[in-house]
């Protein structure tokens, strides 16, 4: 009796060994061990991989930031340029208002009016090169609303026929290139109370813009 327990017992044995041969599993933990450290180099290898990888990302990123920050310096140095031309040019635009304003309108001979229709066509040729060139006029209305941005308020009086905050009349006008102020335009700007209102809150003009 003692033969067949034995002999259960070794084919017992025998099945755990193949199951677990199986299963992928050893019976013996040295070589579980030795597999174990077989993947340490693939886990160095992984581990290296990513750091190159986060790196060249990095690399990328950075090279991506000096090329639009490189782009960004050209255009503002190009801006900068136009606007040292566009005022110079400014001065050209102003006499020429000014002699138009000065210029007889009515009872004028040939030889006047045909100077007067000269300087109009000038000044207009020379206006549209400044539209062309994104250099725009700004001369606001009665009536519009003042913007800090844009004017600057040279002095504040009352007014019967526009509202507190807003434009009366236009000293002398503005231009913009781009967008960007290259002069603001100098303006009077009706006082409190004027219109018969009152000037809405936080609508005071700031004469320093």
């Amino acid at each position: 009796m003692s033969d067949t327990y034995n002999d259960r017992n070794d084919a017992e044995a025998r099945d755990e060994a193949d199951l677990n041969a199986e299963a992928g599993l050893d019976a013996d933990p040295a070589h579980a061990f030795e597999q174990e450290d077989d993947l340490g180099p693939i886990d160095a290898l992984i581990t290296e991989r990513d750091e190159w990888k986060d790196r060249a990302l990095r690399a990328v990123a950075e090279a991506d930031n000096v090329k639009r920050r490189a782009e960004r310096e050209m255009n503002d140095a190009r801006a900068y340029a136009i606007t040292r031309f566009a005022r110079d040019l400014l001065g050209v635009a102003d006499n020429l208002s000014r002699a138009l304003q000065a210029a007889p309108k009515e009872n004028a001979d040939a030889a006047v009016g045909g100077l007067v229709t000269g300087l109009e066509m000038t000044e207009k040729s020379l206006l549209s090169a400044f539209e062309t060139n994104g250099l725009t006029r700004v001369a606001p209305e009665a009536g519009e609303a003042f913007d800090p941005n844009l004017h600057q308020a040279m002095m504040e009086q009352p007014s019967d026929t526009v509202a507190a905050g807003q434009v009366i009349q236009t000293m002398q006008a503005g231009y913009a290139l781009f967008g960007r102020v290259v002069r603001p335009a100098m303006v009077v700007v009706a006082a409190r109370g004027s219109g018969g209102g009152s000037q809405e809150p936080g609508s005071r003009v700031d004469a320093r813009a």
